[in-house]
């Protein structure tokens, strides 16, 4: 049967019109669970309601470090998904796999989005930048460590509600009478690495490790068994001994024991807010980390968490352009506002920062721009924060080593000096690797 050529152009013109309507897919990956997880989901909702073109599908791939290894294999079998969720310990790594990604910039560039990396946070966006000034990755959703503590215990134990220890010595006294008082856990910190010695490194204005924290070069070594480091873990540790500090296992673990009521006080990421808010039964409040008086250059500026998207390379052009139309979308004032807003994450703009001040967040929920002023401090080359290879085998090496001083078996000196000497085998190991 032979059509006939009117037919056949309407035939053909539907078709058109059919695939110029077809909307391209883009696949995110992230390690959002519980109630930042249904945030991620109303992102994508939200963009993909307010056009026509594109559609993101977020999926869910575990932890960050189960992720980051889902995503290696896929990119090898060459089904990688666009974007990638990773946290800031996998920076480095990233950068160093040069064919794996396409520099956010590049991104945006070519798919014709106004992008100005001075719209960003600077502490944010240093992080993700290349030595040549280039960004390489999308800055999400970003976090700083901060103290949590609950009022309505302090106020139990005699101490003020509305005034958190600002010091180490304030915060051992604080659980000493939390002790007295009758609180099993008065104090717990979450990622142990983070919080008490990057964080802490920084917020003292003292290197991590050496190279500018690894900003400087791959053959940087670590740098934490000062005289400050060894004095601040052996504080914990007996604090540990008396009751006062209590830990509670490796990554956030420590966070559930907090929003349960279990642990007085914690330090941990900014990023808790949402789910306190949501799941707690308790006053709550939100201090500023605390740090030793007598250190010269303390308080610094505290250091980014969290993790930025990356985009993997090997797409076709349109799939790019959905990708850049997401992060423009993402980067709009309004949309970055409210995310901050409900999560704890740092706003990621300058912009968004200024109209959730401006509406009166801040004054209403007291607490919530603390995140945003440990970070806006100028940072210094010692406090911009750790950029190093194989990062996340190094922290889990802290934490053994670390877990030997909190059980009474090791003294904090060895547990450092022997974290160094694995780590440094870990950096070596990174640099010979990347040098390939």
């Amino acid at each position: 049967m032979h059509m006939s050529r009117p037919l056949l152009a309407a035939a053909l013109l539907a078709g058109l019109a059919t695939s110029a309507q077809a909307q391209v897919e883009v696949q995110w990956w992230h390690s959002m669970g519980g109630a930042l997880g249904e945030w991620v989901n109303d992102l994508a909702k939200d963009f993909n309601a307010s056009q026509k073109d594109y559609k993101v599908v977020p999926t869910f791939k575990g932890s960050y470090d189960e992720s980051m290894t889902a995503a290696i294999a896929a990119f090898r079998a060459g089904n990688a998904p666009h974007i990638l969720q990773v946290f800031e310990v996998g920076t480095a790594t990233m950068m160093a796999s040069k064919g794996a990604i396409k520099p956010v910039a590049e991104v945006m560039k070519e798919a014709g989005q106004k992008f100005d990396p001075n719209a960003y946070v600077p502490a944010v966006a240093g992080y993700y930048t290349a030595p040549n000034g280039q960004m390489l990755s999308f800055p999400f959703n970003s976090s700083t460590p901060v103290f949590h503590y609950n009022k309505d215990a302090l106020k139990a134990a005699g101490l003020d509600p509305n005034k958190p220890p600002t010091t180490w010595p304030e915060v051992a006294l604080a659980a000493a009478k939390l002790k007295a008082a009758g609180h099993k856990c008065p104090f717990t910190t979450s990622w142990i690495s983070w919080t008490q010695l990057e964080t802490f490194s920084a917020w003292h204005n003292t290197l991590y490790a050496t190279k500018n924290n690894g900003f400087g070069g791959l053959d940087t070594r670590l740098a934490f068994n000062t005289p400050l480091h060894v004095r601040h873990i052996e504080n914990l540790a007996n604090m540990a001994q008396q009751g006062l500090f209590v830990y509670k296992g490796r990554g956030n673990a420590a966070d559930a024991t907090f929003v349960s009521g279990e642990c007085a006080m914690m330090t941990g990421s900014s990023a808790l807010y949402g789910n306190v808010k949501r799941n707690s039964k308790f006053g709550y409040g939100i201090g500023t980390l605390p740090y030793y008086p007598d250190v010269t250059g303390a308080p610094q500026n505290t250091v980014i968490g969290g993790a930025s998207l990356w985009v993997m390379s090997g797409k076709k052009a349109p799939e790019y352009k959905g990708v850049a139309a997401f992060f423009a979308y993402l980067s709009q004032p309004e949309v970055a506002a409210k995310s901050h807003q409900r999560t704890g994450y740092l706003p990621v703009t300058k912009a968004s920062f200024e109209l959730t001040d401006k509406a009166g967040f801040y004054k209403e929920n007291p607490g919530t721009d603390v995140s945003v002023t440990q970070m806006i401090r100028k940072t210094t080359d010692k406090s911009r924060g750790v950029r190093l290879g194989n990062f996340v085998q190094i922290r889990t090496i802290i934490d053994e080593e670390l877990e030997g001083v909190w059980a009474g078996k090791k003294p904090a000196k060895d547990a450092l000096d022997a974290a160094i000497k694995r780590g440094n085998e870990q950096l070596e190991r990174f640099e010979k690797s990347a040098k390939l």
